[in-house]
């Protein structure tokens, strides 16, 4: 039982220390004309009008705010572009 438990607690621990990289969506997101390649996390919206071009498997969430804070302005799925005037960062993960 004992070897049971730490064989489990081993293969969690493994689960846990994989580098956040493994994490990120593959492909390239475009903001504003500046390409992240497997990007994650949170991108400044620097101008307006703002363009953003998901080239990723994953879902991009374009806020309001800066620092990906205040409401989710649009989602833009994998394969779609948003154009917007208002938004100031892009969450994606």
């Amino acid at each position: 039982m004992a070897k049971a438990l730490g064989t489990a607690g081993a293969a969690l621990a493994l689960a846990f220390s994989v580098p956040s990289s493994a994490f990120a969506a593959e492909g390239v997101l475009v903001v504003n004309g500046a390409a992240f390649e497997n990007p994650s996390g949170c991108y400044s919206v620097d101008w307006f009008p703002s363009s953003v071009a998901n080239h990723t498997d994953a879902i991009a969430e374009v806020h309001s705010g800066p620092g990906c804070t205040g409401p989710v302005e649009w989602l833009v799925y994998p394969g779609e572009t948003y154009n917007t005037e208002t938004a100031q960062s892009v969450f994606i993960l």
